[in-house]
């Protein structure tokens, strides 16, 4: 029985004939995979294989392979068993994992192999299907929050924009004081372009160590603007209440 006739009538999964690239593949839970990404945390791809793992003895699974999708096997699967994975961020991918009901003991994941740039033509390719087809995203600014002069701008952005030029570039300060005129142009020296990630923060590449040291005394939520990188709609609140031992203010 082919794929296409294997799917269901309104079934949600990706048709793998579509492309012979893609191909799925059905795996114990503990795929033995480890996984990898850019610098855009997105775009979730196979970067080891472990020897003797399911992974490796089905004898399909190749190193540089993008995750396409994941779903559970199941005497009853329904379409919400399936989770849809192109392009999404690392951290999707492994909460998509970590997720599942112990009860799973088998997944079908579907691949594709070949680069992520390749995976981005052929989801443009077929435009209406579960993959991302628009480079563009959406940052929400919120300016003086909780005040009369609070604002909200919506600004359209490429996906991997840095929210500190797209700000400033839309004529949006992020510093507050002196710093206005003193900062560091973006070089993530001066540390006072602190903004509060309130949504999205999944589609947002990870705080360094130096950013995280920086920040330490504030909640999780707060970026450095200028090492901030949007790969999804986001929302932000610029000059957010700090702690008062911030040295950064």
């Amino acid at each position: 029985m082919t794929d296409k006739e294997n799917r269901k009538e309104g079934d949600n999964r990706i048709d793998i004939s579509l492309d012979p690239r893609l191909y799925r593949v059905r795996l114990s839970r503990a795929t033995g995979i480890e996984w990898g990404t850019d610098l855009s945390f997105s775009f979730v791809y196979v970067r080891n294989i472990e020897p003797a793992s399911p992974a490796s003895y089905s004898g399909m699974v190749s190193i540089g392979d993008q995750i396409c999708e994941l779903a559970k096997v199941s005497v009853n699967s329904s379409k919400e068993d399936v989770i849809p994975l192109i392009g999404t961020s690392f951290d999707k991918v492994m909460e998509s994992f970590a997720s599942l009901d112990r009860t799973v003991k088998d997944i079908d994941i579907v691949f594709f192999r070949g680069t992520k740039e390749e995976l981005i033509d052929l989801c443009e390719g077929n435009k209406g299907r579960d993959a991302p087809t628009d480079d563009s995203i959406r940052i929400t600014v919120i300016q003086n929050k909780g005040t009369k002069q609070e604002q909200v701008k919506i600004i359209q952005a490429k996906k991997g924009a840095n929210v500190r030029q797209t700000l400033v570039d839309e004529g949006i300060n992020v510093y507050q004081s002196v710093t206005r005129w003193t900062n560091c142009k973006g070089k993530q020296l001066c540390g006072t372009c602190i903004i509060n990630n309130t949504e999205g923060t999944q589609n947002t590449n990870r705080k360094s160590m130096d950013e995280g040291s920086t920040l330490r005394e504030n909640p999780d939520s707060y970026r450095l603007s200028c090492v901030t990188f949007a790969y999804g709609d986001v929302t932000v609140e610029t000059f957010p209440p700090v702690n008062k031992s911030q040295w950064t203010r």
